[in-house]
């Protein structure tokens, strides 16, 4: 348990330390200053993989994967049909609030504070 904390730890350093290369060494091409962000990120990965919630990480992530091959993905046809559907559910209703709006401000300013134009 205390490992996994001092892992974590080090990992947050290592990524701090790649960041703050990167604004240290300013007088340094960007690609250099760019791979040591790089260096940082893999170090503090490297270390983070490692730990517990490392390893609860890698977990989650092959079972994701496995789950998303079992899901049964919609033809092309069932997608532009729903996609078709959606966006006439969507003008439909841009029309009916299109005439309710117009509806409220005719009512509220025309007939009951009576703001002719």
């Amino acid at each position: 348990m205390m490992v996994d904390r001092i892992k974590l730890v080090v990992s947050a350093l290592l990524l701090i330390a790649g960041l703050v290369a990167f604004y240290v060494y300013s007088n340094q091409p960007g690609w250099l200053r760019f791979g040591m962000v790089l260096v940082g990120i893999a170090a503090a990965v490297g270390a983070g993989w490692t730990s517990q919630a490392g390893r609860s990480l890698r977990g989650f992530t092959r079972e994701s994967i496995v789950e998303a091959r079992k899901v049964a993905w919609p033809a092309r046809k069932e997608s532009l049909q729903t996609t078709a559907a959606v966006f006439g559910f969507v003008v439909l209703m841009a029309v009916f609030l299109w005439v309710v709006d117009k509806t409220l401000e005719w009512s509220i300013y025309d007939v009951i504070l009576g703001w002719k134009r």
